[in-house]
């Protein structure tokens, strides 16, 4: 088979933040495929088709790209940030597990791409700078019980977390008991990041205490990164950090 299948994160939003080898792969591509608002950041060219779909069929988006593949064609499966970071890397590897045993020679690459995690650390200073985790905190594929008795486990042994998806309009219950659950295993005072559009003209970052820190100030595009107990602020300065040594 002479088809390709590159899997490539497209970052967290500004263009300047695309890596060389996904913008190299995006320019020799015949087909890209992926969720309606990241193919839209793909421009138009004679010779590439666009194949945007629904945020919930990641599998059917998958197997379409290594049916394209298996047909000689040059596809890339886009996402936002890093494919392998709750997005599509996973999404094809389930697709070519499942599929003809013809499609496992196909070439297959993942390019990395910069998190919204890592691009919210980094505009607040390195919030990320000990031991810390993230958790999905949609429960679309994996039961609600499952995501609290991971938070709660995480914020027991002390880690920095960041959230993905910490609140949309059709569940916005469970960023609110995200909430009580920190408010049950931390200190009033823990430091909370809100990092809204991250890296786009859009950005807004807001630190809050837990006890002060409220549902309504995450969205679907905000990034929540909660700091482990020894997070700290500088004083006279909006740097926030977790230093790297625990005493």
């Amino acid at each position: 088979m002479t088809g390709s299948v590159i899997i490539a994160g497209l970052g967290p939003g500004a263009e300047s933040m695309v890596t060389p080898d996904v913008a190299a792969a995006l320019a020799d591509a015949t087909d890209v495929v992926g969720y309606f608002p990241y193919v839209a950041r793909v421009a138009p060219r004679d010779g590439l088709t666009l194949h945007g779909s629904d945020n919930r069929v990641e599998v059917d988006r998958a197997t379409h790209a290594l049916q394209m593949a298996s047909e000689g064609r040059r596809v890339v499966v886009v996402s936002s940030g890093d494919p392998g970071v709750f997005a599509m890397a996973s999404a094809v590897f389930e697709a070519l597990e499942a599929g003809p045993a013809a499609w496992r020679s196909l070439s297959i690459k993942v390019l990395p791409g910069i998190t919204a995690m890592l691009a919210a650390a980094a505009a607040a200073g390195a919030p990320l700078g000990h031991d810390f985790c993230a958790i999905n905190l949609s429960d679309n594929l994996k039961p609600w019980d499952v995501v609290e008795n991971r938070l709660r486990l995480a914020a027991r042994a002390d880690f920095a977390m960041a959230f993905y998806n910490p609140r949309s309009a059709s569940r916005p219950h469970q960023f609110t008991r995200t909430l009580e659950v920190l408010r049950e295993e931390c200190e009033p005072a823990r430091l909370i990041l809100f990092a809204r559009a991250v890296s786009t003209p859009d950005q807004s970052l807001r630190w809050e205490t837990l006890e002060n820190a409220r549902p309504e100030m995450a969205d679907m595009r905000t990034m929540v990164i909660v700091g482990s107990s020894r997070t700290r602020r500088i004083d006279g300065t909006e740097i926030v950090y977790t230093p790297r040594s625990v005493a």
